[in-house]
């Protein structure tokens, strides 16, 4: 097979040296700029793939503490433990939040305003349901005014368990979140 440099060439005369000239000075721009390119290095990737990087480094959380797992989420936003070093800040708005942590005992009363709050954050957003109460009901599961897990009310992405969870579960479980984007990867949900 062929390729491009080996069709002929038609030249007229006269032209054969300024062509040999040009292409050795095409040569010689694209040896440099070959050079210049292996010490600095490029990336290539696809616009799907910046953009799921930019969407897992930059997640806004909502907080929702019921009881007292709210405790343990308050601490793994303290210095300690420190959320934001993984791209994960909280904000007070549900219209500017990607993910609402779901801390504590989900009663009856307060499930219609967690509907609703989860249904002004945009798209596309996440669920985290942060302990035993949030989970399924916990100690609680047989009160007639519990919700035995808010996943009846929201569509949960990631379960930390415990009573209370440690600080540490909720750093894993939110690594869990941005790899299950990652994995996810498109622009709709």
């Amino acid at each position: 097979m062929r390729d491009e440099r080996d069709k002929p060439i038609l030249i007229r005369p006269g032209e054969a040296e300024t062509m040999v000239s040009a292409s050795a000075a095409h040569r010689a721009t694209i040896a440099a700029l070959n050079e210049e390119l292996s010490n600095k290095g490029f990336i290539t990737t696809t616009v799907d793939s910046v953009i799921t990087w930019a969407r897992t480094g930059s997640l806004m959380w909502m907080t929702f503490g019921l009881a007292c797992c709210a405790v343990e989420m308050m601490q793994a936003a303290m210095p300690r433990y420190d959320m934001e070093r993984f791209g994960f800040a909280p904000r007070a708005s549900p219209r500017q939040s990607d993910v609402i942590i779901v801390a504590g005992t989900l009663t009856n009363k307060m499930a219609p305003a967690i509907r609703k709050v989860y249904d002004q954050m945009p798209d596309p957003k996440w669920v985290i349901s942060m302990g035993s109460c949030a989970n399924g009901g916990g100690y609680y599961h047989y009160s007639y005014s519990v919700v035995r897990g808010c996943d009846r009310v929201l569509p949960v992405d990631i379960y930390v368990p415990g009573c209370p969870p440690s600080a540490e579960a909720l750093m894993y479980g939110i690594m869990l979140l941005q790899r299950k984007i990652r994995r996810i990867g498109t622009l709709e949900r």
